[in-house]
């Protein structure tokens, strides 16, 4: 990709006469309250909202939902098909008819009715939204819980930094198992294994704790190395965990009843609550996952239903946070790996479309009540402001303060930065 900044070498780079003239175009702008210039890797300069964000919480719609019936209706056509589109609180932005609650928290929420990808297939798109790198044979890249982790989790923390819900995510990659999240496969039973055994109380305990560590210890002198360290790493959190008072995070049954009921009683509700509470633990990450979007056949009765499970849950989470205070610090964001084509097919579905689709973000420096981009006006291609996977993940890095730039190593010593450098974060989400 071309650099945009004047006075740049052909590699992106400031030179000096580029350095002067940003530094002069900065000052002047400032002085006359004009836009300020952009930087080599097309990050404006003095954009807003860096690390305003002190926790992410994903609710990730497994299989693609359509952006035609969530969040970029098209009432009337012949893609459109019979779902409605509605008002909300924020002015002139339309949702599905599915989407009543949320439509009231549109205030709150930005869209980005413009995401664009040439990834088709579930296994490799869901990887390139987490990733912000396309699946490579080399290479298993950290997803974003991951590397927002590694960067801002607080050491000796007794709760585990990322968390799960509902099902597995990308993972770690090659940074190891040490940043690997803890899965809950169900919000409404306590996390497996938190409790003591049977029979087992806490001296007996630590005495096969401590038998275990010998053996570890022993193992560990002849086989040293990361994936060793690693496997002792996450010994050590899970004892943490055990004997941590802030473990009730998980315990939803503290929750008034009709806040579970108003987040809803399924298992996507109340995973998104348990996330609420972990973030307000100090978790750093948490993703929840809603699966059954692959909607091939019977697309409208199914959407309607997944929407009836999305729609309070969101809308309540937003509310929620609202009300703490803790909306301002807490990133949500909500989307699938791909969405789905604004052709019906004769099963009454929709099949897979990475070319144009959507997705809602709220919270932290994120300003709500906007849209980034459009679609046509049979929403089969990106009409205004394209956004790639790799813009999505350097913008969440930008709320949550990660510095894009910095650089891992892979087995083999290949350097990676946490996103493509020239990926800059989403400006009109911040401004």
């Amino acid at each position: 990709m071309k650099s945009d900044c004047h006075g740049c070498d052909g590699a992106g780079h400031v030179n000096r006469r580029g350095f002067l003239g940003l530094s002069l175009g900065s000052a002047l702008g400032l002085a006359l309250g004009g836009p300020r210039l952009a930087w080599a890797d097309g990050t404006p300069a003095g954009l807003a909202g860096f690390g305003q964000a002190k926790a992410c919480i994903v609710l990730w719609l497994a299989g693609g939902p359509s952006h035609l019936d969530t969040f970029d209706p098209k009432p009337g056509t012949a893609t459109g098909g019979p779902v409605k589109a509605i008002d909300t609180s924020a002015r002139g932005v339309k949702l599905s008819e599915y989407l009543p609650q949320l439509a009231g928290q549109m205030h709150d929420v930005a869209l980005v009715r413009s995401m664009s990808t040439k990834e088709g297939n579930h296994q490799r798109a869901r990887y390139y939204l987490h990733t912000g790198y396309v699946p490579s044979g080399t290479v298993a890249h950290p997803d974003l819980g991951a590397l927002i982790c590694q960067q801002k989790a607080e050491a000796g923390f007794d709760l585990p930094s990322y968390v799960s819900i509902g099902g597995a995510t990308v993972g770690p990659g090659f940074l190891g198992v040490s940043l690997a999240p803890l899965q809950v496969t169900n919000p409404d039973k306590p996390v497996d294994n938190l409790a003591l055994p049977g029979g087992v109380d806490d001296a007996r305990f630590q005495r096969r704790q401590a038998l275990r560590a010998a053996l570890s210890q022993e193992f560990a002198g002849s086989r040293a190395g990361a994936e060793t360290a690693g496997h002792e790493a996450v010994y050590a959190k899970a004892d943490t965990l055990m004997h941590s008072p802030r473990a009730k995070a998980f315990d939803l049954t503290q929750e008034p009843d009709a806040l579970r009921d108003a987040y809803g009683r399924g298992k996507f509700g109340q995973g998104v609550l348990m996330a609420r509470r972990l973030v307000e633990e100090g978790v750093k990450v948490v993703e929840v996952q809603l699966g059954g979007w692959d909607t091939h056949q019977d697309n409208f009765n199914r959407v309607k239903a997944l929407c009836g499970q999305l729609d309070p849950a969101f809308a309540t989470l937003v509310r929620d946070l609202r009300e703490r205070d803790l909306l301002k610090s807490t990133l949500v964001v909500c989307m699938g790996e791909f969405g789905r084509t604004p052709r019906i097919n004769p099963n009454e579905g929709r099949d897979h479309f990475a070319r144009a689709w959507s997705l809602a973000l709220a919270g932290g420096p994120v300003r709500g009540g906007r849209v980034v981009g459009e679609t046509s006006a049979d929403g089969t291609e990106v009409a205004k402001r394209p956004v790639g996977a790799p813009e999505l993940v350097s913008s969440i890095f930008h709320a949550m303060g990660v510095d894009r730039a910095h650089t891992n190593y892979t087995k083999g010593g290949r350097p990676l930065t946490a996103v493509d450098q020239e990926a800059a974060p989403i400006a009109e989400l911040f401004a």
